[in-house]
């Protein structure tokens, strides 16, 4: 039987209670899932395709601009053998089989971790933003710089809006780079290695491409913001599937609660 001296104490213990749950409740709420959050991300990603159209007409329409063209030879200034190494090194990859057995590559090393939504995320995203390049590419049909505009270090084949180089390079190295902070914790030199390598290449890539003669500064601009839009929904899309725990081992999903390395991540 409770006292009346005991009532409030078990009143005060229920509050608290009720407090520390709802904490806990609020803890678990993904970022993403924030209404104002969502609203931005929206607003901007729609603010990026406006610019993109818009800057995929301006070339369509008036293919060298100006602009353009003083940022390359302003770029080129400089040729210095080791800069015109790294800038080839940069893009290397991109011009070559490498960057596909890369791709592969990691999206099988994911798989047989237990990440398996990662993995087919990787190989879907890299896919997606080639064959919607090739589209791009076909639609605005800008011809790529000439050697009597600017130097062109390396020759490159077929249209020049917007780059594939970067488009594929965001899609891989920036999914990369999103789960390296989605999935892991903690400052593991690994783990900080790997945020700055694929933080690197994404941005440098888009330097070596007008260094190099291969594109113009608003080829990279306009890569730079298609492949954002479609890196943000692709992320969208696999948290929420994530929230569900889709293609998630067992194994994977003990190794996580018990884990100093994985990130434990929220379930509906």
């Amino acid at each position: 039987m409770v006292t009346m001296s005991q009532k409030p104490r078990h009143e005060g213990l229920h509050a608290m209670a009720e407090d520390a749950t709802q904490e806990v409740v609020a803890s678990r709420r993904p970022w993403y899932a924030v209404g104002k959050v969502a609203r931005i991300l929206f607003v901007l990603y729609a603010l990026f395709l406006v610019l993109f159209g818009a800057l995929a007409w301006w070339v369509h329409s008036s293919p060298v601009l100006p602009l353009d063209v003083t940022i390359t030879r302003t770029l080129q200034e400089d040729q210095a053998p080791w800069l015109r190494v790294v800038m080839l090194a940069i893009s290397y990859p991109g011009s070559t089989l490498l960057l596909w057995l890369l791709i592969l590559l990691a999206a099988v090393l994911f798989w047989l971790i237990g990440l398996r939504l990662e993995a087919i995320c990787i190989v879907l995203l890299s896919v997606v933003s080639k064959g919607l390049n090739v589209v791009l590419k076909l639609l605005v049909a800008r011809p790529r710089p000439t050697r009597h505009l600017v130097d062109v270090f390396q020759v490159a084949t077929g249209q020049s809006f917007p780059s594939e180089h970067v488009m594929v390079y965001l899609a891989f190295w920036g999914l990369l780079f999103c789960f390296g902070i989605i999935l892991f914790r903690g400052k593991h030199w690994w783990r900080i290695l790997w945020l700055v390598v694929c933080a690197t290449l994404v941005v440098l890539v888009g330097l070596s491409r007008i260094y190099l003669g291969d594109h113009w500064a608003s080829d990279v601009m306009g890569s730079y913001l298609i492949g954002g839009v479609l890196l943000g929904v692709t992320l969208w899309v696999y948290l929420k599937l994530k929230e569900r725990g889709i293609l998630e081992t067992k194994s994977m999903r003990e190794r996580t609660v018990q884990s100093e390395v994985f990130r434990s991540f929220p379930r509906k």
